[in-house]
């Protein structure tokens, strides 16, 4: 099939999808735009602050799109083109995207509290004890795992030749590895986003604080990006990677502890320009390829004995690779820690909520298309699943890029290849900060059902609760890379999102609504995704790695402990209170 004419049909189901389903839902629901938020009942300038829609929608999506849905979809496409492309597609309209808004709306009505909190009031103490220790431990795996892949992209290098780089040229910086001029595209992104991460809360503070237009705020971000670009160009920083993990750590820390409109929203604002444009490029990239006549060149299925050793059985396999291009529990995360705390009104939330995940699909949809169409599978197979040593997603992804950009747009390579590792550094330092803050509002919640009022002195400490999470995060992300950590945070990943589900299924009880569009994908993705965890555990321990062994099966056991909860619930409270579809009391 042309690769224009697919994208095309792609975009045009989501669309559908969001205008069809995801408001039926939001009415199902019962989004009121009259009902205040908690943004404005609870204001208090640190955490609950209400938001510009259009920063807000920034905010969130550059917080959910991390790099899930680029390296996800670029590992599980070595199972073929369809099933990949089918599961991002229907995964998200039916489940992904629902699952976001619902986690959102309920966070709003419950006055901003994390979803592990709505498990509290809902399912009691036990469930809550069980769905907090598992989101935060989910919140470390994300995070070291990312940190890791962004030291690895901040890192990154390639042989100058295969861009045509002649060697008389001044405007790279190049290095010689091995006899061989190489570009220092890591550098250039290092360089990028530091610069962005300075000028942050320059545009922080002339938001909210001189109370500075949007528009006035939108040219300066883009300029910033601009800008950072440049100055990259000329000056790449080359760091050792675990110097980065270690600076990662000294920046999520500060991000978890100062004001959320310091660095964090002005931050993903600034970030989030070369997001979308980004998105704009790979998708004009995309129809410019099918327009010059390329054509998916790629196997329709590839379930191969290779296939299977490599990644796993396509069921349950696939949907944990994926990622976040389809579902993502930790959207419910941060749905329910940051995003629920700034939206300014509820007729914003499908917009958000729906519209955000479906934004982060049409992501995983330009890295498919970028593959199949810009990079061509041989080239792939060759760069991700090489026959002799260990694969670059990351590069492949930043090659892909540049190919699609090169062939579709006519862009130079080199160039396109700059912009496709920029933005995977854009995608990850915009959530690990997220998620780390979110990770202090778990363990603050913690600290007050333990102990109520009277938490010790030094817990109530914003920096001790930041803390807490960097430690953890920084001793994995130092002893394991991205690839031994990836199918782990896959499983747990999409677990936490049929628990987040079934959470919502019993809010949705117990508020006699509508509640079948939650409970259906709540049961498939729990039986799919304890399958894989379980054969993580197995896998893990056969490999000797007894850690993140040891870890699937803490995961494994919260998880079956927390769905043991919810049965109970259907099975007493639940018993002929409600019929299928709609409960009623």
């Amino acid at each position: 099939m042309n690769v224009g004419l697919a994208m095309s049909i792609s975009l045009g189901i989501l669309l559908l999808g969001y205008l069809i389903y995801g408001r039926w839902v939001g009415r199902r629901l019962g989004v009121d735009p009259n009902r205040p938020t908690p943004a404005h009942t609870q204001y208090d300038g640190v955490d609950y602050a209400p938001a510009r829609p259009l920063l807000l929608f920034g905010h969130h999506f550059s917080a959910i799109a991390a790099a899930g849905p680029i390296v996800g979809p670029t590992l599980a496409l070595l199972y073929g083109f369809l099933p990949v492309w089918l599961w991002v597609v229907l995964g998200v309209i039916l489940i992904g995207a629902v699952h976001d808004m619902t986690a959102l709306f309920i966070s709003i009505r419950e006055g901003g509290r994390s979803i592990a909190e709505v498990a509290r009031r809902t399912l009691g103490p036990v469930g809550y004890f069980f769905f907090l220790s598992f989101a935060f431990s989910l919140c470390i795996l994300v995070t070291a795992a990312f940190a890791d892949l962004t030291a690895v992209a901040l890192t990154s290098h390639h042989p100058a030749a295969e861009f045509g780089i002649q060697p008389s040229q001044t405007i790279l910086r190049t290095r010689t590895l091995n006899g061989e001029p190489h570009v220092m595209i890591g550098g250039i992104a290092s360089t990028s986003a530091i610069v962005m991460t300075l000028l942050a809360p320059f545009i922080g503070w002339l938001v909210y604080r001189r109370h500075a237009s949007t528009w006035l705020a939108s040219a300066l971000a883009a300029a910033g990006a601009i800008l950072s670009v440049l100055v990259g160009l000329y000056w790449p920083l080359q760091l050792n990677p675990r110097v980065w993990i270690l600076i990662i750590m000294m920046y999520i820390l500060a991000a978890a502890y100062v004001p959320i409109w310091l660095i964090i929203q002005p931050r993903d604002y600034v970030n989030v320009q070369i997001l979308y444009l980004g998105l704009l490029s790979l998708i004009a990239g995309a129809v410019g390829l099918g327009l010059a006549g390329h054509r998916v060149e790629a196997p329709l299925f590839r379930i191969t004995p290779d296939a299977v050793a490599r990644l796993g059985e396509l069921w349950p396999f696939l949907f944990i690779t994926v990622a976040c291009g389809a579902a993502s529990g930790a959207h419910g995360l941060i749905a329910t820690g940051t995003t629920s705390k700034q939206v300014s009104n509820e007729k914003h939330i499908p917009v958000v909520g729906y519209g955000g995940m479906l934004m982060e699909s049409v992501l995983a949809l330009c890295v498919i298309f970028a593959i199949v169409g810009g990079l061509g599978y041989a080239k792939y197979m060759e760069i991700t699943w090489p026959a002799q040593g260990r694969g670059n997603a990351p590069l492949a992804f930043a090659l892909a890029t540049g190919y699609t950009l090169f062939k579709g747009l006519h862009i130079p390579l080199i160039y396109g290849t700059l912009f496709g590792i920029i933005l995977l550094e854009g995608f990850l330092v915009t959530t690990i900060d997220a998620v780390m803050r979110l990770s202090r509002y778990l363990i603050e919640e913690f600290w007050r059902v333990l102990w109520g009022d009277r938490v010790p002195g030094l817990l109530r400490l914003r920096f001790v609760n930041s803390l807490i999470p960097v430690v953890l995060t920084a001793g994995l992300a130092f002893s394991r890379g991205y690839t031994r950590i990836w199918p782990l945070f896959g499983a747990s990943n999409q677990l936490l999102a049929a628990l987040t589900l079934v959470v919502a299924t019993v809010w949705l009880v117990q508020k006699a609504r509508t509640y079948w569009f939650a409970i259906l994908p709540a049961v498939f993705m729990s039986g799919t995704t304890i399958t894989a965890l379980a054969l993580t555990v197995i896998r893990r321990f056969q490999a000797h790695d007894y850690l993140l062994s040891f870890t699937a099966l803490l995961l494994l056991g919260l998880a079956v402990g927390f769905i043991v909860q919810s049965v109970r619930f259907f099975a007493t409270r639940g018993r002929g209170a409600w019929t299928w579809g709609t409960a009623s009391r």
